[in-house]
């Protein structure tokens, strides 16, 4: 498979984006390492060949920092995992800004209230970060919780989400 990777400059730092031949997001977050981004794919999963250029996802990124939050939401993604892995990486894209969901609610969205933990690990390992929103998923307490691209971006993500930010 052949990737593109694009790294753009946003409010919240260097964005970078890698997407497959067919310009579905493999895999995204706030840096400029792209190794770091092509890391956060299994080793199966991982292009053969990478090459900079320009991404469509970028432009949706770009249109989300300036403020319209739904323009992610139409970029296609691609993600390999479980099945449950897979459902819940759907489900993050049905959290609508500015309405997160505790890790609690995420599992009951998923229909396995049980699977907290579960659900806070398919949110570990959503490589397409941002497309893919789950920055709107907090603890049971409503705190921040963990999130690979640093707490201090989450809560810049959700204070946009909720109009506190532009």
């Amino acid at each position: 498979m052949t990737a593109v990777i694009q790294t753009l400059d946003t409010p919240d730092g260097p964005f970078t984006i890698l997407a497959d031949d067919r310009q579905r997001v493999l895999a995204s977050g706030w840096t400029s390492d792209q190794q770091e981004i092509v890391a956060r794919l299994s080793p199966a999963a991982r292009p053969v060949t990478i090459r900079e250029g320009e991404t469509d996802a970028a432009a949706a990124a770009l249109a989300y920092y300036a403020g319209d939050l739904s323009a992610i939401d139409a970029v296609a993604v691609k993600q390999t995992g479980t099945a449950m892995q897979l459902a819940g990486w759907a489900a993050l894209r049905g959290i609508r800004p500015g309405s997160p969901l505790t890790y609690t609610g995420f599992a009951a969205a998923l229909e396995n209230p049980g699977a907290v933990r579960a659900a806070a690990s398919i949110c570990a390992r959503n490589a397409p970060a941002l497309f893919v929103p789950c920055h709107r998923v907090l603890r049971t307490d409503g705190t921040l919780g963990g999130f690979a691209w640093g707490l201090d971006v989450k809560e810049r993500l959700l204070a946009r989400e909720r109009g506190a930010l532009v």
